[in-house]
């Protein structure tokens, strides 16, 4: 079966591969997306960079402008630490020009490899789907003539730009959704990838995976589980074929993103969607180590963390919570104070919330004062005068260590400190007139100076 057999075969059972959205694309001609294509690093003479610019700018969505500044690009060979001066490089790049993604080419053979940056991509939580790892190969002939290039295939980058695309207003997310949508409909029709050889496989169904999963959860829709599962799966059954195990890793990554996002989009069975999910993510940390490509590492194990918790939720599996806080130590250790300040002060938010849980539970004195450590470190970055809600909700939390601390024996030191700590709360509600929140920490001061009165 050729490769554009199998394509079509997958693609052809999806769900609803309509061909339009309830929208009227003229309604959103104002909106482009900026994309920058660095100047490819290439051992021979070759315009490829630019010719893959204006075959995307083609494209009415897209703002294509080329960058062919001249700077070492040792780094795209993605081997050991270079992958940390690679996201300089481009996180400087997309500060000056305001892109919203930019294109790395690199020839490896016969090949061009692709990878795609977007601003602050180890930063967001709300990230998109592709990761700086993610590499989409085509044939480096295939630039040589541009009126030949497969139309299919350019689809397909088109499709990679979008996924990798995280617009914050909603008519850009709306427009998004619509070409991602359109995009998936154009692959099924087109035959003009057929020359492609079977060694590109692996490294297609991996973006194709990536485009269907993109469009199906900005869609809160689960029912494409199967289709996109086949995509990423077909990746995965010719790893052979691939001479670079960061590429598996990353396939690994997107199966378990896959199960992650089933998790919340799919009722049925969600344990089993939730340690398929962990059992993919670990599986890609094995081929993403924290030592070599460490910002991939820390960001599964945030993940890691947020599935362990919720799996401690529904099950009060209490080692499902001991994990989840040792996988948020994994992350703090990558994601510091010092270069990711506000991810680093997330971590301390959820690591408070874990710890004060864990403390409670196990009655632990020691775990309880690290999550107010944790909490207070959150505070670094969530100050009172910047954040004045944000900051009262932690004292409000602090407080309720206090209280269920000095509830297991710790004295009347710690109900004096609670009371301290809501009263600040309420300052700050009052102030900003936040009816609920009085109300709940008004109840705390209550029982903790009914319970200093009984000590």
């Amino acid at each position: 079966m050729s490769l554009l057999e199998r394509l079509k075969n997958l693609f052809i059972k999806s769900a609803h591969p309509a061909s339009a959205e309830d929208i009227d694309p003229t309604d959103y001609q104002h909106i482009s997306f900026r994309v920058g294509i660095v100047e490819f690093a290439d051992n021979v003479e070759s315009d490829s960079g630019k010719v893959l610019g204006r075959l995307l700018g083609q494209s009415d969505s897209l703002q294509v402008f080329y960058i062919d500044e001249p700077f070492g690009k040792a780094f795209l060979s993605l081997e050991s630490r270079t992958i940390f001066d690679m996201i300089d490089r481009g996180q400087a790049i997309i500060d000056k020009t305001g892109a919203d993604v930019i294109i790395w080419g690199y020839r490896e053979g016969g090949k061009i490899r692709l990878n795609f940056q977007t601003g602050k991509q180890y930063e967001i939580e709300d990230k998109s789907f592709v990761t700086l790892l993610d590499s989409l190969y085509i044939p480096a002939a295939a630039l040589e003539n541009p009126a030949l290039f497969p139309p299919a295939l350019l689809s397909l980058i088109f499709g990679a730009v979008l996924s990798a695309l995280t617009p914050t207003d909603t008519e850009s997310r709306v427009y998004r959704r619509y070409l991602l949508k359109k995009t998936i409909y154009t692959l099924t029709q087109d035959n003009s990838a057929k020359q492609l050889s079977v060694e590109y496989l692996p490294y297609i169904m991996n973006f194709l995976g990536i485009i269907y999963l993109s469009y199906a959860y900005d869609q809160n829709d689960g029912r494409n589980f199967k289709t996109i599962h086949n995509l990423l799966n077909t990746a995965l059954k010719h790893q052979d074929l691939i001479t670079n195990p960061i590429h598996l890793g990353c396939i690994y990554y997107h199966i378990a993103q896959l199960y992650d996002s089933a998790t919340v989009y799919t009722t049925r069975n969600p344990s089993g969607y939730f340690k398929g999910a962990i059992s993919y993510y670990r599986q890609a940390q094995k081929y993403l180590s924290k030592y070599t490509y460490a910002y991939d590492y820390g960001y599964i194990s945030y993940k890691l963390a947020d599935l362990f918790f919720n799996y401690w939720k529904q099950t009060e599996d209490l080692q499902a919570l001991r994990d989840a806080v040792f996988q948020l130590r994994e992350a703090e250790k990558i994601y510091t104070y010092a270069v990711f300040p506000k991810f680093w002060a997330e971590i301390q938010g959820k690591l408070g919330q874990m710890l004060a849980l864990l403390g409670s539970i196990t009655k632990s004195t020691e775990i309880s004062e690290v999550a107010i450590t944790s909490y207070r470190n959150q505070q670094k970055i969530v100050s009172e005068k910047r954040n004045p809600l944000a900051w009262g909700r932690i004292q409000e939390s602090i407080a309720d260590i206090h209280y269920h601390l000095g509830q297991n024996g710790g004295g009347r030191s710690h109900f004096e400190e609670a009371l301290e700590y809501y009263h600040d709360a309420l300052y700050i509600y009052e102030n900003l007139q936040q009816s609920g929140d009085i109300k709940k920490v008004t109840t705390g001061i209550a029982r903790t100076r009914r319970a200093l009165n009984q000590s």
